[in-house]
């Protein structure tokens, strides 16, 4: 899989998305269920999660009525495999 590493890596430089990115790891999680766990503003949390987003590292899947935000870990190995390249590991 290619990624844009550079992409991954300015998505993951704020504390709260990679938070975000924990919390929808091992379970789907909806906006407002990422909005409780930090102090920041629903529109500011919109706004981490559309940086996730557009760097491959969060879906959304829509379940019935509801969105849920979900870890890509494939996008996680890739840059995984990216930064170990860079480090020579």
């Amino acid at each position: 899989m290619d990624i844009d590493l550079d992409q991954v890596l300015r998505a993951l430089s704020h504390p709260d998305r990679r938070l975000f990115l924990r919390a929808c790891r091992d379970a789907p999680r909806a906006a407002g269920e990422l909005a409780d766990l930090s102090n920041l503003a629903v529109a500011t949390v919109s706004e981490h999660l559309k940086v996730l987003r557009t760097a491959g590292l969060l879906t959304l899947d829509k379940q019935g009525r509801n969105w849920f935000y979900r870890t890509d870990p494939a996008v996680l190995k890739a840059a995984r495999r990216g930064i170990k390249d860079i480090l020579g590991d």
